[in-house]
């Protein structure tokens, strides 16, 4: 097929698989760019495209879709305050913190760093954030700093009132604001970015790796792990930490904050949660023991149950399940898994955890299992097509990943819809 050369095109320039986005709507892009530039056929666009980098950039703008708004996932925003108040303590006035947005889109997610930051009391000097991406419209429309009724949702929207003055169709941010961001055009592939490689102290890639086959994923995260600071705090998007856990980093532990930072040399780089704190309980020593039934000291040597208060309704047991393993307690995630499963009907979320754990484990077999489990009860749970994705891109099975990939990343858009 004639549109070959431009898929191979875009995932050489930018990173892209076509799947993730969806063939058809990159063939639109190039029917409309056709159109736009008056090409005969696509032979013709083919060469305009080769000597046009404006054009270039204008095919790319037509395949990327941002989609952001402020204060996306809020625990990520709650969590870096904390962090970098810690931060600012231990460099005690040395130099300001660092952070990094990759991709930036339209600002806000760089924008919404700067107010938190701001509403938590840090200086404007104590801090600098740097946004970065791909599409030179989009950041031309963050420095303008004018956003419509899309880019604040939820239902706390009290930062728009200290932050923002309302004009007619939208709203305009301070420039207190504004002055703590500077926004570039740039390619988390392109090689001058290692320039700023050990810069930041806190890197924000969210939802970005829904674009990109597995080797390009591998490569960003790479890229990622380098510019963070060894220190360094990645936050990431809510289904990537397995990728992560393969590059040498952990969860911090804080629930939904999606942060992680490297592992410490002698740890091993499989795990993607902190070894368990659980430890078995100590056998009492007998006098003289007897001749006993051998049921008697096998139950004396086996650790004591971990599951959750027996109270517990359905709702209670699944947050705590996601309360332990966030904090890397997966002796006892693995155990309220269990429970659940032997309190509750199946449900997809109990099988990902276990599916997780496993993978921690090392036991990828075992993952495989429970991640499929998970995909059958729920088809569509992102989290599990991406983690199973992974596993079979590690096992040489491209295909398959591939297609859990594109099943992944239609869901991711549908949502985001």
């Amino acid at each position: 097929m004639s549109e070959q050369r431009f898929f191979r095109y875009l995932q050489e320039r930018i990173g892209l698989d076509v799947e993730s986005v969806g063939v058809p709507m990159v063939e639109r892009a190039l029917r409309q760019r056709c159109v736009a530039l008056d090409a005969t056929d696509l032979d013709d666009y083919w060469v305009r495209l080769q000597q046009s980098p404006d054009e270039q950039l204008a095919l790319i703008e037509a395949v990327i879709v941002p989609e952001t708004w402020f204060f996306r996932y809020p625990e990520s925003f709650t969590a870096l305050v904390g962090l970098a108040q810690k931060r600012l303590a231990e460099l005690a006035g040395e130099r300001p913190l660092r952070l990094l947005s990759l991709p930036c889109s339209t600002g806000e997610e760089p924008y919404s760093l700067a107010m938190a930051l701001l509403d938590a009391g840090i200086s404007p000097l104590d801090f600098c954030i740097d946004g970065i991406d791909i599409s030179p419209s989009s950041v031309a429309k963050g420095i303008q700093g004018f956003y419509g009724r899309n880019s604040f949702r939820g239902s706390e929207l009290s930062f728009r009132e200290r932050h923002f003055r309302e004009c007619d169709d939208g709203h305009q941010l301070d420039q207190r604001v504004r002055q703590q961001v500077n926004l570039e055009v740039g390619n988390v592939l392109d090689p001058a970015l290692a320039s700023r490689n050990g810069q930041y102290d806190f890197v924000f890639c969210r939802n970005l790796l829904i674009y990109f086959d597995v080797p390009t994923q591998q490569r960003v995260f790479e890229v990622l792990k380098r510019l963070a600071q060894p220190q360094g705090v990645l936050f990431i998007g809510p289904a990537e930490g397995s990728l992560l856990a393969r590059l040498g980093m952990r969860p911090l532990g804080i629930a939904q904050s999606f942060a992680y930072v490297r592992q410490p040399a002698d740890a091993p780089a499989v795990a993607v949660l902190p070894p368990s704190r659980v430890t078995p309980p100590v056998v009492p020593n007998r006098p003289k023991p007897v001749p006993a039934p051998p049921a008697r000291p096998l139950r004396a040597v086996t650790p004591a149950p971990l599951a959750a208060p027996p109270c517990q309704s359905e709702s209670e047991l699944l947050a705590s399940i996601a309360r332990q393993a966030n904090a890397g307690d997966s002796a006892q995630a693995r155990a309220s898994c269990q429970r659940y499963l032997r309190e509750f009907a199946p449900q997809a979320q109990v099988y990902y955890w276990l599916g997780l754990l496993s993978d921690t484990e090392g036991d990828a077999q075992q993952a495989l299992t429970h991640y499929r489990k998970a995909l059958y009860l729920e088809p569509q749970h992102p989290e599990a097509l991406l983690h199973l994705a992974t596993l079979l891109a590690a096992q040489g099975d491209e295909a398959g990943a591939r297609r859990l990939q594109e099943r992944a990343a239609r869901v991711g858009r549908e949502s985001e819809r």
